[in-house]
């Protein structure tokens, strides 16, 4: 056995480790609950028995705190997908709507890192352009923990904004769009071929916020797979080597979608209908004006209170995807 192959088998190793973790962490909780569960219908018969009404608010407490762990927990479970588990590479982009869809795309942004940060999920910023004027055209953010993937690509699509634009001295009603790209960070043994030979790497100076030495060298680094015209770029790590593997990565996770995508082509040319998700298909609206009102166009989800979304609150529209999809 040489070199490689030792390393290769070692990082077989340690993914089927992680599974294996993962598996006994389900069975575990699984088992906490149904203990917690046996705890409480103890206490509901003693009281019954002693005819003790002072746990009432405790029983009340304890099992509204259950249902809602079971619920996320019956969430999980639909999390079966192969990269469902990865952290999740996301793109923001602006689209029709000018300075408005820049504005619309900080806002999303916004919403979404404010939702990871309820997760308990770390945010990192790969790459930013900012609007000449307001807002950022497009953006692209890591995000790191467990099943980060899993729950993100539920909002891969285009959403919509309607509202009073601040931006229109008019004070008219403008749409807006802007459209996010999801994808898992690939794992080292997950097989997408990148010959060195189909890549152009470029070097610039970094812009924006950092140190002196990020600003001042050539740290940046923009990839095009030739192939493809697929063009990554990073440049928020502090030194060339980071941005590149960075970069690298992103890469590989757009050539894995690349892929799936055209497996799902040619699978619904084969049934004879092949549909594009093209610009103005919104997967979901949020209306600021005339009415206050979030609605999932997938599912038909609808949450008025739009102010707690834009903060974040976006699991009643997961989870019903998810839920959906399942069934």
């Amino acid at each position: 056995m040489n070199s490689q192959d030792f390393w290769n088998d070692i990082e077989r190793s340690q993914k089927v480790n992680r599974e294996i973790k993962g598996l006994k962490n389900k069975v575990d909780r699984y088992k906490k609950f149904v203990s917690e569960l046996e705890d409480l219908e103890t206490l509901i018969e003693l009281a019954i028995e002693e005819n003790d009404h002072s746990v009432t608010d405790e029983v009340r407490q304890s099992l509204s705190i259950l249902d809602k762990e079971v619920n996320a927990f019956n969430i999980e479970t639909l999390l079966s997908g192969p990269y469902d588990r990865n952290n999740a590479i996301v793109s923001l982009h602006a689209g029709a709507g000018g300075t408005e869809a820049m504005d619309w795309v900080s806002m999303l942004y916004r919403m979404y890192t404010r939702w990871c940060e309820d997760k308990g999920y770390e945010v990192k910023v790969l790459d930013m352009l900012p609007g000449e004027e307001a807002g950022i055209k497009n953006v692209t953010i890591q995000v790191i923990g467990l099943n980060a993937y899993g729950y993100l690509r539920c909002e891969k699509g285009v959403h919509r904004l309607v509202r009073i634009s601040p931006f229109d001295a008019s004070g008219r009603r403008h749409t807006s769009f802007a459209s996010v790209d999801v994808m898992p960070e690939l794992e080292d043994d997950t097989e997408i071929e990148i010959r060195p030979e189909d890549l152009r790497i470029d070097t610039y100076r970094a812009g924006g916020a950092g140190g002196q030495h990020v600003n001042k060298t050539e740290s940046a680094v923009r990839i095009t797979h030739i192939p493809t015209g697929i063009v990554v770029q990073c440049q928020n790590e502090r030194s060339q080597m980071q941005n590149r593997e960075t970069a690298m990565k992103v890469l590989k996770a757009r050539l894995l979608e690349l892929k799936e995508r055209e497996q799902e082509e040619k699978l619904r040319e084969m049934q004879g209908e092949l549909k594009r998700i093209e610009w103005g298909s919104q997967i979901r609206s949020y209306v600021f004006h005339p009415y206050s009102l979030v609605k999932d166009h997938r599912t038909g989800v609808e949450n008025g209170n739009i102010q707690a979304v834009m903060d974040g609150d976006l699991d009643l529209f997961i989870n019903s995807y998810l839920q959906k999809n399942a069934s």
